[in-house]
């Protein structure tokens, strides 16, 4: 086959991270409802809250379990295709992925087995804590990921000698330019897939005649966790934005295909990027939008593509843009549909819970988007201006590569069909009645009752 052996290796890696990061993008969000669940049954004593934290708790752990296991096959990638990182990058990157494991990992692991079994073997109180742990952990896990993918992005704290990277000052390291933009993008986007998970499949049970007792209360909560976290969202990426067109600017150019440095740029809704020709075919433009929102002045000057020697695949970047920007104002229709639903005093109707129903998957859209626009944004840099990505490959042969891709794909689509399909026959169970709930309140809710 002659294809590329590194865009073979390049496609397998997107094709691991782009099924892995489907999990934690729920498990990071849902962890912490979970926790409100808790608190919720804790200081009510209203047993529903505990039905919804039974169910949902469920899928927490089958989601998890997924997440696990496609972790680890992704890490294994960096010695079999990647051997170069590790020996270049490896005093930086392998400290930090030994914190998440240490700091984050175990402690969601070690916690999650009570949040699953523990429940009638602990207190409430015990049980609350362990909830709150594994929700910290989630997100702690996130935060030391997120700093080595942010330092990848833009490189800080740090010498070089001999050819490989050594940590000068770790919170540098860390607490990068781009890290903390990332990390609130990040947690917001887990948040917002969380939200639409619960309330896409709240309103389709509820259409499908099989709702629980809990069901319009996860509804509402998944509804309103959703209308309040995509306008943090917008502002979180206007902010992230600003600070990409500081430190990648290439990155942005290739965003809204800006091929020439100019002021007053307009934003392109729709077009063809064509690098043969720098033009962009069948645009449909802004006028001024571009350098309004880039620069938050219309006449700003946005820098485009003639600047630069090295530059990502334009046509790819522009368009997982695009789609990752119109999930969004998708979400944030049908969120502020059904809040402004429940502010008047209704509960949803036939309509909202087909919108919030076909929705429910929204979050995983517009998370790989986000991180095809981040990751190929980067290309042909592994670390932006630094090292390129072909220079830490693995020499393997196209036909091996093939081979593995192949296998990885097939292998991935029969888990995630296996994943949605165990998620629509937990949804699809017949609602328990709250009289069949273990009826197992609270101490200090026991005591208000006497």
């Amino acid at each position: 086959m002659d294809i590329d052996p590194v865009l073979l290796a390049r496609i397998q890696f997107a094709a691991n991270i782009s099924f892995h990061i489907l999990f934690p993008a729920i498990t990071i969000g849902l962890a912490w409802v979970l926790l409100f669940f808790r608190v919720r049954f804790t200081l009510t004593g209203d047993e529903a809250w505990e039905y919804a934290y039974n169910f949902w708790v469920k899928v927490f752990a089958l989601t998890f379990a997924v997440g696990v296991v496609s972790g680890i096959t992704m890490s294994f990638q960096f010695g079999t295709n990647w051997p170069g990182f590790m020996e270049t990058a490896g005093n930086i990157a392998g400290p930090l992925l030994g914190y998440e494991v240490l700091t984050a990992f175990f402690l969601e692991a070690s916690f999650l087995g009570i949040m699953l079994f523990g429940k009638q073997r602990v207190s409430n109180r015990v049980h609350l804590a362990a909830t709150f742990l594994v929700a910290f952990g989630t997100s702690l896990s996130a935060f030391w990921i997120l700093a080595l993918n942010s330092w990848m992005q833009t490189p800080a704290g740090f010498s070089i000698e001999d050819g490989q990277f050594y940590a000068q000052s770790w919170l540098a390291v860390i607490f990068n330019p781009s890290f903390p933009y990332r990390f609130a993008h990040m947690m917001l986007a887990s948040f917002l897939t969380a939200a639409f998970l619960i309330a896409g499949v709240s309103a389709w049970r509820v259409r499908s005649g099989v709702d629980g007792p809990a069901t319009w209360k996860v509804l509402k909560t998944g509804v309103v966790m959703a209308a309040v976290a995509i306008p943090l969202q917008f502002l979180a990426g206007d902010l992230h934005g600003l600070n990409t067109l500081e430190h990648q600017p290439q990155k942005i150019a290739a965003m809204e295909a800006v091929w020439e440095t100019e002021r007053g740029v307009a934003f392109t809704l729709l077009g063809m990027p064509d690098e043969e020709s720098r033009s962009t075919r069948f645009a449909i433009k802004i006028p001024y939008a571009a350098s309004l929102i880039l620069t938050h002045d219309p006449q700003g000057e946005v820098p485009g593509l003639n600047e630069f020697e090295d530059h990502p695949p334009v046509a790819q970047v522009f368009w997982a843009f695009r789609v990752m920007l119109g999930t969004a104002g998708l979400m944030l229709l049908v969120a502020w549909w059904g809040a402004w639903t429940y502010l008047r005093g209704r509960q949803p109707g036939g309509a909202l819970l087909t919108a919030l129903s076909l929705m429910t998957f929204s979050g995983w859209v517009a998370t790989l988007a986000g991180w095809y626009v981040t990751e190929i944004g980067r290309q042909p840099w592994v670390i932006s201006g630094l090292v390129r990505t072909a220079d830490i490959a693995a020499s393997h042969s196209s036909a091996t590569l093939s081979g593995t891709l192949f296998g990885y794909i097939g292998l991935y689509i029969f888990l995630l069909y296996s994943y949605i399909h165990a998620l629509r026959y937990l949804s699809t169970k017949p609602a328990r009645s709250l009289a069949l709930l273990p009826r197992r309140v609270p101490p200090e809710i026991a005591g208000e009752r006497s």
